[in-house]
């Protein structure tokens, strides 16, 4: 009888340098595909109303002005703090840019009526037609 000697195999090993590559590529992948929800940076209450509609992705995206209460003489274009002076020249030069260009007033609901009127009167005198204002659904019973 002639018995034969087995080689031993060693057992394949597993090479983690490559797994890792694999997975900061996924990583890399998914943050730059996800997409993230902007945060208002502003807070602001809107108001209610029964005849809100939902605001969609557009070509001419609107030119927001947004109207705190507590703040007496600051208005916000772009979330950037603004006199009344700055907030009246702007829409000038916007306008200007593009003749189509919608203004919406983003006004918290305590806001003074007065400011608001300051914004309208402001865009009216550079030639913008088209005016929206921001509210929320009313709460249904």
């Amino acid at each position: 009888m002639h018995f034969r000697v087995r080689k031993h195999r060693t057992t394949p090993g597993v090479i983690i340098v490559a797994l890792v590559d694999v997975l900061i590529v996924l990583l890399i992948f998914l943050m730059v595909t996800t997409t993230f929800k902007q945060q208002a940076t502003l807070k602001v209450s809107l108001p209610e109303s029964g005849q809100a509609q939902k605001s969609g992705a557009s070509d001419n995206p609107p030119f927001v002005v947004t109207i705190k209460a507590d703040d007496d003489k600051i208005y916000y274009l772009d979330k950037l703090a603004v006199t009344f002076d700055q907030m009246r020249s702007t829409p000038l030069t916007k306008a200007q840019q593009n003749p189509n260009l919608i203004l919406a007033i983003n006004a918290d609901e305590k806001a003074p009526w007065g400011k608001i009127v300051k914004v309208r009167d402001a865009a009216v005198e550079a030639k913008i037609k088209t005016f929206v204002a921001f509210t929320k659904d009313s709460a249904k019973p």
